[in-house]
C-alpha cells in the first residue's frame, strides 16, 4: 500500500517509491535517500514538526512539507516495531 512518509504509522518499516521532483530529490539523495531504499519512521512530531526515519543505522529528521510528499510502500503485515512475532 503507497502513502506518504507523514501517513505512515510511527514504527513501520517501508520502502520509498517516489521522491519529491527538482532540487527536494537531490537533497534527499545526498543523505542517501532513493526509490528502493527500506526505511523505518521512528517518530512524526505534532503541529507539522520534522519526522524522524530509520536508515543504514542513522536517524535523520526530514520536514512535514518534504515527508508531505515522498511516497513510500508498506509491505502488508509488516509487523511494527516493540510488536511480538
Amino acid at each position: 500500500m503507497k502513502m506518504t512518509l507523514n501517513a505512515l504509522e510511527d514504527g513501520t518499516r517501508a520502502v520509498i517509491a517516489e521522491m519529491p521532483p527538482g532540487e527536494c530529490a537531490q537533497r534527499l539523495e545526498a543523505l542517501g535517500l532513493y526509490p528502493g531504499k527500506t526505511i523505518r519512521k521512528i517518530s512524526g512530531m505534532p503541529f507539522k514538526g520534522p519526522v524522524t526515519i530509520l536508515l543504514d543505522q542513522r536517524q535523520i529528521a526530514i520536514g512535514h512539507g518534504i515527508a508531505s510528499r515522498l511516497i513510500v510502500e508498506v509491505e502488508e503485515g509488516e509487523p511494527r516495531e516493540g510488536d511480538r512475532a
